[in-house]
């Protein structure tokens, strides 16, 4: 009972969480499902995310410069998938089924800078790297440092950045860039993240260090 009265900080750092995490030379972007079914709050599954599409817009030219890969990754369903019983998450969520394949829902946000080229990520769960080539396409390319942004922060982005680190790539969140449908989730899912897998970034950080990775950190 005593750890009750004891500052919140205090507890996470005699736990030894909190740690800086080393910046590499050769970071990636991976943009986090900003479709419009996210992105737009005229979808169920949306909310506004203009500011984080425009934030989103300055890690991507930060990145293009720096020479950074940018990897976007959606949510998509076939019908069979969508309308069927086999996947678990839709049991406990069904108002993801509406991202189907071909629908304006999974279309990447207009606004974003997503060129043909770019490496796109289709995935049937939160995690980004579940089930999917992430990893081998970032080793594949030296990645060493996984820069996420994208949606939902308590959801997909707090999977992505987990599973990012449990794959051996350092991994930094932008929280300016990060957005969901409530506050408080937002900001308990950056606490987290902070603590245990990742540092938790401005987007200003962010912008300098994919626009020039040798600067490791501005410290």
């Amino acid at each position: 009972m005593a750890a009750e009265h004891t500052p919140v900080d205090a507890v996470y750092a005699r736990a030894g969480f909190g740690a800086a995490v080393p910046r590499g030379s050769r970071p990636a972007l991976v943009v986090v499902d900003l479709t419009r079914g996210f992105t737009e709050a005229a979808f169920p599954s949306g909310s506004d995310l203009t500011a984080e599409v425009a934030a989103t817009n300055r890690l991507v030219d930060a990145a293009r410069r720096g020479g950074a890969p940018v990897v976007w990754t959606v949510i998509s369903y076939t019908p069979a998938e969508a309308d069927g019983d086999a996947i678990a998450w839709l049991r406990k969520a069904p108002g993801m089924r509406a991202l189907r394949e071909g629908s304006e829902a999974v279309a990447i946000d207009p606004r974003l800078d997503h060129r043909g080229d770019d490496p796109l990520i289709v995935k049937k769960g939160a995690s980004a790297f579940h089930g999917s080539g992430l990893a081998s396409l970032l080793t594949g390319l030296h990645v060493d440092t996984a820069v996420v942004c994208g949606a939902t922060t308590s959801g997909c982005v707090r999977a992505t950045a987990v599973d990012a680190v449990q794959s051996g790539f350092d991994t930094l969140v932008v929280a300016d860039a990060c957005g969901d449908r409530a506050r408080a989730p937002h900001d308990a899912a950056l606490f987290d993240l902070q603590a245990k897998y990742a540092d938790v970034v401005t987007l200003d950080d962010a912008v300098s260090y994919l626009d020039d990775p040798f600067r490791k950190a501005d410290t």
